[in-house]
């Protein structure tokens, strides 16, 4: 009986009928589920190409010539840029890209002792990836004798690579006081901040107690520029004191 009645009560009522939808409507419906997961594609696809983009080297600015500094403390950013300004003038454009740039890569070994080790520590790995890597090609160095006795990577003043046993370690790098072109270069004031007090000085009165050296290479394998390279440091070693 409850269902007749059912069906009497009911008799009237009609289903719903289907409504077709324009494809307008069709594109903005799917779009209301499905947006999410678009994004999400799209962000994960951009993150690839960025990955794939910076592995193969696409927009970024490949330097000419890498020079690595080696010291107890960081260069202030207003003397490394000075200084890579002042080297890209002297050089070539190497790899073709009609620019010349010159990358200082900064190397700081700190006190090994306490917690400046984990700074020290850091910095060899780093210089250890460039020597590996052969990166750079100059160095700039606050003790060349230490390094050149703990790495043994230097060229003698000649040209000539060193023995392994060789002990003649000054043979490997000069003052940056006894090279008249790198004393010439304009490379101004530093202006940097430490412990909330703003220090300033004359980038070429910081970089007088340096040494500079270039690299050796006991291999076929070089350096990328190895033929600029040398031509670089030959300039920069014009007229130095012997």
């Amino acid at each position: 009986m409850a269902s007749e009645y059912l069906k009497w009560k009911y008799r009237d009522v009609r289903p719903d009928q289907a409504i077709e939808l324009t494809p307008r409507q069709k594109r903005a419906n799917w779009w209301y589920y499905h947006k999410w997961y678009v994004l999400l594609g799209l962000g994960l696809l951009a993150a690839a190409l960025y990955l794939i983009a910076r592995g193969l080297g696409f927009g970024q600015v490949t330097p000419d010539y890498q020079v690595a500094y080696v010291g107890s403390a960081a260069l202030p950013e207003d003397t490394a840029v000075a200084l890579e300004a002042a080297l890209a003038d002297l050089g070539t454009d190497c790899n073709g890209d009609s620019q010349v740039v010159v990358r200082l890569n900064q190397y700081v070994m700190g006190d090994s002792s306490g917690e400046g080790a984990v700074y020290a520590y850091a910095g060899s790995t780093r210089l250890m990836a460039d020597l590996e890597a052969r990166d750079s090609y100059f160095f700039l160095l606050e003790d060349p004798a230490v390094f050149q006795e703990n790495y043994q990577i230097l060229r003698r003043l000649d040209g000539s690579l060193p023995e392994e046993t060789d002990q003649d370690y000054e043979s490997c790098y000069l003052r940056w006081l006894d090279c008249p072109v790198l004393q010439a270069l304009p490379l101004g004031e530093y202006t940097e901040k430490i412990l909330n007090q703003e220090l300033c000085g004359d980038s070429q009165e910081l970089l007088a107690p340096l040494f500079v050296a270039r690299r050796g290479f006991w291999t076929e394998r070089t350096c990328s520029y190895s033929q600029e390279c040398d031509a670089l440091w030959d300039e920069i070693t014009r007229g130095r004191i012997q």
